[in-house]
């Protein structure tokens, strides 16, 4: 089916809470440094000593970027599809400090930052919440992580999964729906993504709510979390930074995990990512997991590797919940590739491998997926 309601209405339309999803947004390094306030460019990686390497790369490949770039530039042609769909709430995983520490982590190979100056560029999409629970948060140490929720928070924007302490980094970020509720996040983050655990928030110590294994007793725990915040009408998105950068299984054990997580109330949606690639999508018990949403923006551009995976290849997802009841209304996916260390429309050639990738993995779930070429969107049909 495509959704509990088909009715019209002001009643109707009372009962839909859209959400807007994605995956890690990127905007440190490269991208930071083509905007109008950019950082200290000093990297520690093995090969690149200077975020303006990355810039380099991609003007090799697609041509001479903007310098300075207006602060909505990486966003490109998303804007116009979120000024079209008008989410009630924007959610995305931003896997960046937002600093100018330069106590870089020692035991990381790679480490992102953007200059709080430049956080207009998430201002500018509207963005609601940024889940921190991820890999590149701690890059630049607990000085950075501190910066980055000051700064986002100065902003007016939301955050879930980091916080001076292990209550604020368990405590969801709530986002207000005039009329129509809350949506509430709650984010994790995983070793299986390359977390180390002693990024993990305690009592004392900044940090990450770190999720120590995918086991029923860990999901039972976050229903307990969740149980103890929602009030009747939320909708509850729990968001996981799990799992590799590649492949697209979905191990037994992860399925199991969301399941879980639904069965146990917790969650009426399941927000995955890590994966620089989309993964499959499935609809259980009338409710959506996402196991990898794939990178939203980064600046990659340029670097070989991985090509059969079309890293470049991106969706936004586009949810929409019945606040009452918890379960899907209507799935879908507008199709969108990183060019130019921007978001744009996918070419037909992209827009068509999105296609038949997602309706691969979204099968086996018994998810169909129908692409409206006229409209350049996937519905998802359960």
């Amino acid at each position: 089916m495509v959704g509990e309601e088909s009715g019209g209405g002001a009643a109707a339309r009372m009962q839909r809470v859209c959400l807007f999803l994605c995956g890690d947004v990127m905007t440190g390094r490269g991208i930071d440094q083509i905007l109008a306030h950019a950082g200290r460019a000093q990297l520690f990686e093995p090969y690149v000593r200077s975020a303006t390497d990355y810039v380099k790369l991609a003007e090799r490949a697609t041509g001479k970027l903007p310098s300075p770039a207006a602060f909505a530039y990486p966003w490109g042609d998303a804007l116009a599809v979120l000024a079209q769909r008008q989410p009630h709430a924007r959610i995305v995983n931003l896997e960046t400090a937002v600093t100018t520490s330069d106590a870089h982590c020692p035991d990381k190979s790679i480490h992102y930052r953007m200059h709080p100056a430049n956080l207009a560029c998430l201002t500018e999409a509207g963005i609601d919440c940024c889940v921190l629970a991820n890999n590149h948060v701690l890059d630049w140490g607990r000085t950075g992580l501190d910066e980055t929720l000051r700064s986002l928070h100065d902003a007016g924007i939301g955050t879930a999964g980091a916080g001076r302490n292990a209550a604020q980094a368990g405590a969801p970020a709530i986002v207000d729906i005039a009329g129509q509720g809350r949506v509430l996040v709650y984010a994790y983050g995983s070793e299986t993504a390359g977390v180390p655990q002693a990024w993990a928030a305690s009592a004392r110590q900044a940090g990450i709510n770190f999720l120590p294994d995918i086991s029923r007793q860990s999901a039972d725990g976050i229903a307990s979390d969740v149980a103890r915040g929602r009030i009747a009408g939320d909708v509850v998105v729990i968001s996981l930074h799990w799992g590799g950068n590649w492949g697209f299984d979905v191990s037994r054990a992860e399925r199991a995990f969301a399941q879980r997580l639904i069965d146990a109330g917790a969650a009426d949606v399941v927000h995955g990512h890590s994966s620089h690639h989309i993964r499959g999508i499935e609809i259980y018990r009338g409710k959506p997991v996402l196991y990898g949403c794939g990178d939203f923006l980064n600046d990659y551009e340029g670097i070989p590797g991985h090509e059969n995976y079309r890293p470049d290849l991106t969706l936004m997802y586009f949810p929409v919940v019945n606040p009452a009841s918890g379960a899907l209304v209507e799935f879908t996916a507008v199709p969108m590739q990183i060019r130019h260390f921007r978001v744009v429309h996918a070419p037909d050639e992209g827009a068509a491998w999105l296609h038949a990738t997602l309706s691969r993995e979204s099968a086996g779930y018994g998810v169909e997926v129908v692409r409206d070429e006229r409209t350049n969107t996937f519905t998802l049909r359960w």
